[in-house]
């Protein structure tokens, strides 16, 4: 690849990143002035993010513009590491992401998801009373196991639903318990259990208790980010390769701007 090719992509890539990094940053501020814990707890992470990909970018087009070796040896380095992190990340995340499926109950036609069934990082991370309490306050704020009610108008709508993972583990007992739906978000409690499972004695009726503190939730709350965790993973193998292939043009930039510089 020719001095001028090679620079000239790794310039207009970069301009364009940075346009990317001004865009996320822009919605980390935003979620710092949010009132939303559960949106602020993702704050850090956001800004990070936006702060790494802005660094990089201005390094990789001021290397490239003014096609100085060092700014790209710089620039070449950092890319490398992050090549790394995404590498690892992605690794990690279809290792914990690897087990943990529903279970089919007749006359369902959605799944129920058990705790044990997910990795043992899910279940530490789920079974810390600091983390629970948290996400145990979003989930009740989202309130969407109210929402069912005004979602599904009869019992009938109610029992051909397709319940999201959180729908069917936080906002109802776990069927095992034989409590029968009066409607979506009404159970009858009158009688005892038939199983012997403590989240059949956790869940309630009442609008901030439902089913929040049962295995059963936490289930589906591991299936929910399950789910979100192997979409992310899949993003990062397609921003990995783009990545890479961003490093090897900068490594021709890098190089021929070591030879115009030897030549002068």
């Amino acid at each position: 690849m020719s001095a001028g090719t090679s620079t000239f992509i790794i310039r207009w890539i970069n301009f364009l990143t940075l346009l990317l990094a001004v865009g996320v940053l822009g919605f980390g501020v935003w979620m710092s002035m949010h009132h939303d814990s559960c949106r602020k707890s993702l704050t850090l992470p956001v800004l990070g993010l936006g702060a790494v990909i802005f660094l990089i970018s201005i390094i990789g087009f001021l290397g490239a513009w003014k096609k100085n070796s060092i700014l790209l040896w710089i620039y070449l380095v950092m890319l490398f590491l992050v090549l790394v992190a995404i590498l690892v990340f992605t690794v990690l995340a279809f290792i914990i992401t690897n087990n943990g499926s529903g279970h089919t109950v007749n006359g369902l036609k959605y799944k129920e998801y058990e705790l044990h069934d997910y990795s043992s990082w899910f279940l530490k991370q789920l079974n810390s009373t600091h983390n629970w309490k948290k996400l145990k306050s979003c989930l009740i704020k989202a309130d969407d196991c109210n929402n069912l009610s005004k979602k599904y108008k009869n019992l009938k709508q109610y029992k051909l639903a397709k319940l999201t993972p959180i729908e069917a583990g936080c906002c109802r007992p776990p069927s095992k318990c034989g409590y029968l739906a009066v409607n979506a978000s009404y159970y009858d409690l009158s009688f005892h259990p038939i199983s012997a499972d403590k989240d059949c004695k956790l869940y309630k009726n009442t609008k901030n208790i439902k089913c929040y503190s049962c295995d059963s939730c936490k289930a589906g709350v591991a299936q929910y980010m399950k789910t979100e965790w192997r979409v992310v993973a899949i993003f990062n193998l397609i921003l990995f390769a783009v990545l890479s292939i961003i490093y090897f043009v900068g490594c021709c930039a890098r190089r021929n701007a070591s030879r115009n510089r030897t030549k002068v």
